[in-house]
């Protein structure tokens, strides 16, 4: 016959069972948990993560709208004389493919140097041009001379060219010595945007040179400079 254990020993070993019994049940519980309640680090980290990369995204989305340049429009970027010309949404607009430019020799007088930028309709069917072209001076290796021609005067009304039909605007600045700031390079062309046009067209400058920092376009006009 087994001897049976003392009450103090038998109370011992039911606590010792019974402290194992809860480490294996606590153990059981934690395994059975989600990762993302086991580690909240991680999932923090996760989600700095996505924002993150939201916001690159978002920065590079805004650096290229801001992509500008002072060079012909080749590829249809926007440029600083794009910028200065007029907005003009009639859908009978001339475009640049419809239209030929050309640059008059400069006009002096009084202290003044006025050139005559003329459009032609090239079309087959008549359009419409409304406003300021945008105007800037290059040089021979296509960067920008200075900056654009600032607008002078009122927009008008739209003019409308009838096939061989041409506008003109004016461009203005001043002879040299008139005031302290000097001149700019000559310009070995003129690049412009007719009011609307993603497009430029370019014409020879005609010797056309900017001093006091005084350069300006009119708006447009009917016919061809007198």
């Amino acid at each position: 016959m087994s001897p049976q254990p003392s009450p103090r020993r038998a109370r011992t070993l039911a606590a010792a069972l019974l402290a194992v019994t809860a480490a294996a049940a606590l153990t059981a519980c934690q395994d059975g948990k989600p990762d993302s309640a086991k580690s909240p680090s991680s999932a923090t980290s996760g989600g700095s993560s996505s924002s993150a990369e939201s916001g690159t995204n978002g920065g590079g989305t805004g650096t290229g709208s801001q992509n500008t340049g002072g060079s012909a429009d080749t590829a249809g970027q926007p440029t600083a004389a794009r910028g200065a010309a007029s907005t003009d949404h009639s859908p009978h607009r001339c475009t640049a493919a419809s239209l030929r430019m050309s640059l008059g020799q400069p006009d002096p007088g009084a202290g003044n140097i006025r050139s005559a930028l003329t459009f032609t309709n090239n079309g087959q069917q008549s359009c419409t041009l409304r406003g300021f072209p945008g105007v800037s001076l290059l040089a021979k290796d296509g960067q920008a001379i200075g900056k654009p021609a600032t607008r002078e005067g009122a927009a008008g009304a739209a003019v409308t060219l009838a096939p061989g039909k041409s506008a003109h605007a004016v461009l203005h600045t001043i002879t040299k010595g008139m005031k302290g700031s000097g001149c700019w390079p000559a310009g070995a062309s003129v690049q412009a945007f007719p009011p609307g046009s993603k497009e430029s067209m370019t014409a020879r400058a005609s010797g056309l040179q900017v001093c006091g920092d005084e350069f300006s376009v009119t708006a447009l006009a009917p016919g061809a400079a007198a």
